[in-house]
């Protein structure tokens, strides 16, 4: 089962609204931007859409340092796995995927990233060597590539992950350094709607001074 790319924020039955979220797997302030998107469903009528972004893809051509561009060559491999997924289980399972690989590597601190996604695939009783040995070739980079692409072209490419839309307005962000709960939660959200329902507005930013916590 295919998922599409062409992502559209459309009302549910019910009101839901469906907010969609492209992500990759590595970057830990995605992690945490999709953590406080789960919160934000407990709390507002809202469902989240996941698509597969690439910071590989984003940073291929880019004149980086030796250690972040070794980690990128390594993070293609949880790119890839998380598009054979989804071609193979669609969209729900992305969702599943990316907590189960998310938390080995963000919360259990786990760098070996194969295998996170070995033991995230054995979690979700996937097809674990068909998938690995699949993600550790190109066979469904066009698909990865086209996923990636969706986010991009509604924010630019002069940004990371995550990317969120909503409204049919899409932001790079919100960047957080903590996971908000409960209400907490559904506020910021409530906020970030607002100000996606103004076309001319585009970017708030400060120094970071907190690193991440998943906690």
């Amino acid at each position: 089962m295919t998922e599409t790319a062409d992502a559209t924020n459309t009302a549910t039955e019910g009101g839901t609204q469906t907010v969609d979220f492209w992500f990759d797997s590595v970057c830990p302030f995605a992690w945490i931007t999709s953590r406080w998107m789960l919160e934000v469903e407990k709390v507002r009528p809202i469902r989240v859409n996941w698509h597969i972004m690439s910071l590989s893809v984003l940073n291929e051509h880019q004149d980086l340092d030796e250690g972040y561009r070794s980690m990128l060559d390594r993070a293609w491999l949880p790119a890839r796995a998380a598009t054979q997924i989804q071609e193979r289980h669609g969209n729900e399972a992305i969702g599943a995927f990316y907590t189960a690989v998310g938390t080995r590597i963000h919360n259990e601190g786990q760098k070996d990233f194969e295998a996170a996604v070995r033991g995230a695939l054995e979690e979700l009783g996937l097809e674990t060597e068909e998938i690995l040995a699949a993600a550790r070739t190109d066979v469904l980079d066009e698909t990865l590539r086209a996923s990636h692409a969706g986010g991009i072209e509604k924010v630019g490419d002069d940004v990371g992950t995550p990317v969120v839309s909503f409204n049919g307005t899409a932001f790079f962000g919100p960047v957080m350094t903590r996971i908000p709960r409960g209400e907490e939660a559904g506020r910021i959200f409530d906020a970030a709607v607002t100000l996606a329902g103004f076309p001319y507005f585009y970017e708030i930013k400060r120094s970071r001074t907190t690193n991440p916590q998943f906690d």
